[in-house]
């Protein structure tokens, strides 16, 4: 998944001595009685790629506003490489900003669109040339320089974009939505060339994105708003596997959630009294109290379905409702004996003669590591 696999030395967010080169610090924005952002506080580090995530009207892009100078703050402070951008217009800023309509002008080419930034400072032509071919080689357009924008794909367009936000060598790129307009396929396409430009130019990238996927794929880390604030800061692995919150483990991939209560904790293991698929042992987890209310997260992915009782620490009966067939795997809806429903997934790597299907009565069971504790 995106950059989450770097060598820890590659990953100042992790040395608590590391500077960083984006502070936010207690960022509010409020619009009449509606706050938008909600004290914010938030480090980024140089040369990262770093994302935004999460549901329309969150606050995303209103912080993503704040860091170009389109909107001024409330309250708080933004520092960008050692300096107060308070006072500091969007002009001046180190900046540039890439927007999801791309606003290229559509009566010039590529290479006068990407152009446009430099010629209007008054850079030398021979240099404005050299930089322009620069950037078509790097975004792969160099065939297309002469195309005007109604005849390229979307995918073409969008790298027209970004070659013309980047050409001016910002030290910080914020994208909204970079990849909205896409479909599928070429989204998925062109997130890997998204990572290869960033990588290439070491520029720190700031990405606004509702899509989950698109975040993980991306992303050196993740910051995950709801309602104006920061609900969990991770890389995408952390985010996934241990969601701090029930808003994080809900809103990034599926997950099946059982609220329960504090019975027994052991050294090696928690057992959990939940009405929906009655005990289940969990990893211990520190600080909780016997009778407190916990949730439990479990990704369908870690649950086995099996026609025989297996050897497990978790299992519960169940009935298969629902069978989705998507090739590479196959989506399971199954009824607990308490009436809950449950998802759950398998590989489909090896074709099975007599797979699982609607109507039967089968196991669920999952190992203890498979579950995350939450306390909010």
């Amino acid at each position: 998944m995106g950059k989450q696999e770097l060598a820890a030395d590659t990953r100042p967010w992790r040395d608590p001595g590391a500077r960083p080169f984006i502070s936010i610090r207690d960022i509010t924005k409020t619009f009449g009685d509606f706050t938008a952002v909600d004290d914010v506080s938030l480090d980024i580090y140089r040369g990262e790629l770093f994302c935004l995530l999460g549901a329309s009207g969150c606050g995303k892009s209103t912080l993503l506003r704040m860091l170009a100078g389109f909107e001024r703050p409330t309250a708080g402070q933004i520092i960008i490489d050692g300096q107060d951008m308070s006072e500091v217009p969007p002009h001046r800023r180190p900046t540039n900003m890439m927007f999801q309509s791309y606003a290229l002008f559509p009566h010039m080419s590529v290479e006068k669109n990407v152009a446009y930034g430099l010629l209007r400072e008054g850079v030398d032509k021979a240099e404005v040339k050299r930089r322009v071919a620069e950037m078509l080689r790097l975004v792969k357009l160099e065939r297309q320089a002469r195309r005007k924008p109604d005849q390229l794909s979307g995918g073409q367009r969008q790298r027209v974009a970004l070659a013309r936000a980047l050409i001016k060598r910002p030290k910080l790129l914020l994208l909204d939505e970079p990849m909205a307009a896409l479909d599928k396929k070429l989204r998925e396409e062109t997130q890997f060339e998204l990572v290869r430009i960033q990588e290439t130019l070491g520029v720190t990238f700031i990405v606004v994105t509702h899509d989950q996927d698109e975040a993980m794929t991306l992303s050196t880390r993740i910051g995950v708003m709801n309602e104006g604030r920061i609900e969990q800061i991770g890389e995408p692995r952390e985010i996934y596997e241990h969601p701090a919150t029930r808003y994080v483990a809900d809103f990034i991939g599926s997950v099946n959630l059982f609220e329960g209560r504090v019975e027994a904790a052991g050294s090696d293991l928690m057992r959990i009294e939940t009405a929906d698929a009655g005990p289940v042992l969990v990893p211990p987890r520190p600080g909780l109290k016997h009778g407190q209310t916990v949730w439990i997260s479990l990704r369908p992915e870690r649950i086995n379905l099996t026609r025989k009782r297996p050897e497990a620490q978790n299992a519960v009966e169940a009935l298969v409702e629902d069978v989705a067939y998507l090739g590479h795997l196959s989506i399971f809806r199954i009824r607990l004996e308490s009436g809950r429903l449950v998802h759950a997934t398998q590989s489909n790597r090896l074709r099975e003669e007599d797979p699982i299907s609607w109507d039967e009565r089968v196991w669920a069971s999952w190992p203890a590591l498979a579950c995350g504790v939450l306390t909010e």
